[in-house]
């Protein structure tokens, strides 16, 4: 099957760096036209708004100001994500709901805000889980609440959108990102920890971005073989 994203639009939350600046790499190679919702600049000459997540109601301004820029938008990644472990005794109120709040509460008000666009051109939502959505650890009540919810709500919404817009839910494990660099040393990944490259994670991206309307990739568990954290 063709991968050649033909000038789509494609609109990426957390599109400066991690998975999501890979998945923009992607779909820019792929022919397509990325747009990126983000707090940073992504790489120079990307379309961007700058947008604070954690602020739902300017994620769908955001939203929809970037669809109108694009002319439309084919396809929303919502790839941005944060978090903060530790003991949720230990956590200030303030930093738990901000971790669910960017990681499923925003991921909720960019797709609502996308999808007149979505609908009307059958486009495809693939959202960003983790491999801690459907497996819980200790220490990471918020991101697993958030992880567990994205999962919960993007199944929920292929069924709801069944018929008009292709829905995917993405369950990645642990990727050599920035994402693990303000941390305490504790929970870091150790030396030895097998990452996965983002850039094979976002090849799985353009995958279910790429499939014909009618045709779903309803989920991926995109992670390295020796992954500990999924099942």
């Amino acid at each position: 099957m063709s991968r050649d994203m033909n000038g789509r639009a494609i609109l990426v939350t957390g599109g400066s760096s991690g998975l999501g600046a890979a998945v923009v790499t992607a779909v820019t190679k792929a022919g397509g036209r990325p747009y990126v919702l983000d707090r940073q600049a992504p790489a120079d000459g990307v379309p961007w708004v700058e947008c604070d997540l954690a602020d739902t109601r300017a994620a769908e301004a955001a939203t929809r100001r970037i669809a109108e820029q694009a002319g439309g938008l084919a396809g929303v990644v919502t790839a941005a994500g944060m978090d903060v472990p530790g003991k949720l005794a230990d956590l200030d109120g303030a930093t738990w709901d901000r971790i669910v709040t960017i990681n499923l509460l925003g991921t909720a008000a960019v797709i609502r805000a996308a999808l007149p666009e979505l609908r009307r051109a059958h486009g495809t939502v693939v959202t960003v889980a983790s491999t801690l959505g459907v497996k819980a650890v200790s220490d990471a009540t918020a991101y697993c609440a958030a992880k567990f919810g994205v999962v919960g709500f993007t199944r929920a919404l292929a069924a709801e959108l069944a018929g008009a817009v292709g829905v995917t839910l993405l369950i990645p494990g642990g990727m050599r990102t920035a994402f693990f660099d303000d941390r305490d040393e504790q929970y870091k990944p150790g030396p030895d920890a097998i990452l996965n490259d983002p850039a094979d994670t976002a090849e799985a991206v353009l995958f279910a971005l790429s499939q014909p309307a009618g045709c779903a990739v309803r989920e991926l568990v995109v992670c390295a073989e020796q992954e500990s954290s999924y099942p």
